[in-house]
């Protein structure tokens, strides 16, 4: 698996919990067909440097219900996965990617409202869902960029809210105890990511690919989704970020160009970005290890 290595034997403080929704279901899709694919290449590690400490008492900070919005990005067209149509819409399992983070995020007490970025071609796999949720759907269209696709879900958002959650369909695993936590850190915080500890010895080189250091792995993070920001901080942000036509490799970065601290929560190795056939491999062994220990 390259860099990001899986233990699939799940640890004990997760193998009590289903990655299934309560409503999960097969689908049979027209118009999108399951797609097979050759392509295969390394997972990508993505790191920040640590700015806090990742763990903290919450005990004090209460997220209150529908006081959330949860921004899904689901308009990638995923390239490296080799399909003929965007991975995040691929079967896992029998059911659209995407939808497995959708279906975690809709059935949280927090969450108001689910804002999916996506093309409109496929916005009808979220539209048969809306009899099993209790959030509010809303649409944008996807940008260029990745921060364009937030910027445009930024607009559907409820003003009233207290924090935008910002998440990527391509990452199905996501736990909901893990996105409790990156919650209430972000309302103590102002802005919050889950992130897991570097396991792979990370090093800089230069241009011709010599070695010009090794990174000291105690202070790497890999980030994941989501990230969770208050809106006031994120539209301030975003102000700046296109003032300065400066461009983000990722959410919290916006808030990271204000100079305001952004908390890592410590989140679970489980929660893979789908990117490569060898990840959607990965995916349906975490799903069925969960499955048979639930």
């Amino acid at each position: 698996m390259g860099l990001l290595q899986l233990n699939l034997a799940l640890s004990s403080s997760t193998s009590s919990l289903s990655l299934f929704p309560d409503n999960h279901q097969t689908f049979s899709r027209t118009g999108h067909k399951n797609q097979f694919f050759g392509l295969t290449r390394k997972a990508r590690l993505a790191t920040s440097r640590i700015r806090c400490s990742a763990k903290v008492d919450n005990g004090s900070v209460v997220v209150k219900d529908k006081s959330v919005s949860v921004i899904l990005l689901a308009g990638g067209k995923g390239k490296r996965m080799g399909a003929n149509m965007p991975k995040q819409y691929l079967p896992l399992l029998g059911q659209p990617i995407a939808l497995y983070s959708f279906y975690a995020f809709s059935r949280m007490v927090e969450v108001k409202e689910i804002v999916v970025v996506c093309d409109p071609s496929y916005s009808d796999i979220f539209e048969e869902t809306k009899e099993k949720i209790n959030v509010d759907l809303k649409f944008s269209l996807p940008g260029k960029e990745r921060q364009d696709s937030v910027y445009s879900g930024l607009q559907e958002v409820d003003f009233n809210s207290e924090l935008v959650c910002i998440h990527d369909s391509a990452r199905p695993l996501v736990l909901s105890k893990d996105v409790q936590k990156v919650l209430m850190d972000a309302l103590r915080v102002g802005a919050a990511v889950l992130g897991v500890p570097a396991k792979a010895t990370i090093k800089e080189a230069n241009s011709e690919s010599f070695v010009v250091r090794t990174l000291d792995r105690k202070t790497l993070w890999e980030m994941q989704t989501p990230q969770v920001i208050k809106p006031d901080l994120l539209k301030k942000g975003f102000e700046l970020v296109n003032r300065e036509g400066l461009e983000v490799t990722d959410d919290v970065s916006i808030v990271e160009h204000l100079k305001h601290p952004v908390y890592i929560t410590e989140g679970s190795y489980t929660n893979i970005k789908v990117t490569t056939p060898d990840d959607l491999l990965i995916a349906e062994r975490i799903l069925n290890l969960s499955s048979e220990s639930s």
